[in-house]
C-alpha cells in the first residue's frame, strides 16, 4: 500500500465562508480554517452560539481567536450580513462540524440563522456547499436530511477520518478530512492525502 502527500495548493485565491456549528468536532473547523489562510485564500467566518460554547470547551479558543485569523466575522444572528443575500460573491461554502440541528434547518430551508440562510443562498445559486456532520449513530431523521441536502447540491463528508495513510498525531488524523473538505471546496488542483494503488 502506498499513499503519497502533496502540496496540491491552487493557484487561484477563494472567498470561502468557513461556519462552525455546535456539533463536537472543532478542530475540523480550526484546521481547515488554517489551512486555507495559509494558502492565502479569503476567509469569512461564522461561528454559531453553540459553535463557540463547543470552541471554548473543546480547544480552550474564542471566536475572537478565530477572527484574528478570518478577513471578515459575522454574527449568526444578523440576516442583514453579506452571506444572506444571493448577491454577495462567495466562491464555496463549508459548515464545519455540522450540528444536525443546523442540517434539518438547511435541508427544509429553515433560514432563521445566517448560516442556513447562507447555506440557502449557496443552494440557490448552484455554489459549492460542503457540509460536515459528526454525529454517531445516526437516526432516519439525520439520514433524510443529509439525502434531502444531498439532492438540493450540498455535498456532505462526514468527519469520519481515514487511516491508510498511516496518521501519527489527531492533527493528521482530522486533516485527511480536511483535505476531502478543500478538495470539494475546489480550492486545490488535487488532493494532497492520495491513494497510489500498491
Amino acid at each position: 500500500m502506498e499513499c503519497s502527500i502533496s502540496a496540491g495548493v491552487s493557484a487561484v485565491k477563494k472567498r470561502i465562508l468557513v461556519c462552525i456549528t455546535g456539533a463536537s468536532g472543532t478542530i475540523y473547523g480550526v484546521r481547515l480554517l488554517r489551512q486555507l489562510k495559509k494558502d492565502g485564500h479569503e476567509i469569512h467566518l461564522v461561528v454559531s452560539k453553540w459553535g463557540a460554547k463547543t470552541l471554548e470547551y473543546e480547544m480552550n479558543l474564542l471566536p475572537d481567536d478565530l477572527a484574528k485569523e478570518a478577513d471578515k466575522v459575522y454574527d449568526n444572528e444578523d440576516l442583514s450580513a453579506g452571506p444572506a443575500s444571493g448577491t454577495f460573491r462567495l466562491d464555496a461554502m463549508v459548515v464545519i462540524p455540522c450540528s444536525m440541528k443546523s442540517l434539518a434547518s438547511i435541508a427544509h430551508g429553515y433560514a432563521s440563522e445566517l448560516i442556513p440562510r447562507a447555506a440557502d443562498c449557496t443552494l440557490k445559486e448552484r455554489r459549492p456547499l460542503v457540509l460536515v456532520p459528526r454525529e454517531t449513530p445516526l437516526n432516519l431523521i439525520h439520514i433524510r436530511n443529509m439525502e434531502l441536502v444531498t439532492q438540493a447540491g450540498a455535498v456532505v463528508i462526514p468527519a469520519s477520518p481515514a487511516f491508510w495513510h498511516k496518521p501519527k498525531t489527531i492533527e493528521e488524523l482530522v486533516d485527511s478530512v480536511v483535505d476531502r473538505v478543500m478538495t470539494h471546496l475546489h480550492v486545490r488542483e488535487e488532493a494532497s492525502i492520495e491513494w497510489t494503488g500498491e
